[in-house]
């Protein structure tokens, strides 16, 4: 069953606390060339911000949690620092799954599985079965993932489920068979490190999502750097196509 909902087909519910934030966690390496340190040491001191944040979100009641870990693009990176993160991958879903679990967190795997090798493919199965009927908060991880590969992935899932309305998709044809057919579109969009671009990450989810951009290095991004996100999002006049004059206490 789908739970997308579209931001272009009707005007989503605006609450002060997103229901679903997506999150670009950028700048490991960056944090520990600042310190001398190596990269992988990044990633590591990634984990524990990782950690934080889905604690900070729980608590906060946000329903979904989406994280960029691992792109498509990301395979260009030298193999011996794609090697350690596929380990550290593996170790992490192997240290942290049953706290998920006893937390009531639903975990997700987003991406492209297929160059996984079999112990992550069969680390991630496990993990998504043991959460699978959580109600808390869903974590989904976005790994060899790509937004244009999830829309081809959709309509390729969508032609040969429908071939005869070929020539006729729709929306509500398409969305069911996107990577995350079961959340809603993020109100929040955050990317850590500097840089101002969405990298390729959630094309057809972000239409109508505030983007909030930070200097912040990962590693430091702290529930403190999430009330800060948060209160910039709470400023956003969120639109969605109408003028502001409609959206007055007067004219709703």
């Amino acid at each position: 069953m789908a739970f997308f909902t579209s931001a272009t087909e009707s005007i989503p519910v605006n609450t002060a606390v997103p229901q679903h934030i997506a999150v670009i966690m950028d700048g490991n390496g960056r944090w520990a060339k600042k310190r001398f340190l190596p990269r992988v040491a990044g990633h590591k001191r990634g984990m524990d911000a990782v950690l934080e944040l889905v604690k900070t979100c729980v608590s906060l009641n946000i329903g979904y949690l989406t994280l960029f870990a691992f792109s498509s693009e990301n395979w260009r990176r030298p193999a011996d620092e794609v090697s350690f993160l596929m380990s550290l991958f593996i170790q992490g879903l192997k240290r942290e799954v049953k706290k998920l679990h006893e937390n009531n967190i639903k975990l997700i795997l987003i991406g492209d599985r297929t160059r996984f090798n079999a112990e992550l493919i069969a680390q991630i199965e496990l993990s998504e079965k043991l959460t699978a009927h959580n109600t808390g908060l869903t974590l989904s991880i976005a790994a060899n993932y790509g937004g244009r590969w999830d829309i081809l992935q959709a309509v390729n899932k969508l032609h040969m489920a429908s071939p005869e309305l070929a020539g006729a998709y729709q929306e509500e044809h398409l969305t069911p068979h996107l990577a995350m057919h079961y959340a809603p579109e993020p109100d929040l969009f955050i990317r850590t490190g500097g840089e101002s671009r969405i990298s390729n990450f959630l094309l057809w989810q972000l239409a109508y999502t505030e983007l909030y951009f930070t200097d912040t290095l990962w590693p430091d991004f702290d529930e403190e750097a999430l009330h800060l996100a948060l209160t910039s999002y709470q400023k956003r006049e969120r639109r969605f196509g109408r003028t502001g004059e409609q959206l007055s206490p007067a004219n709703t």
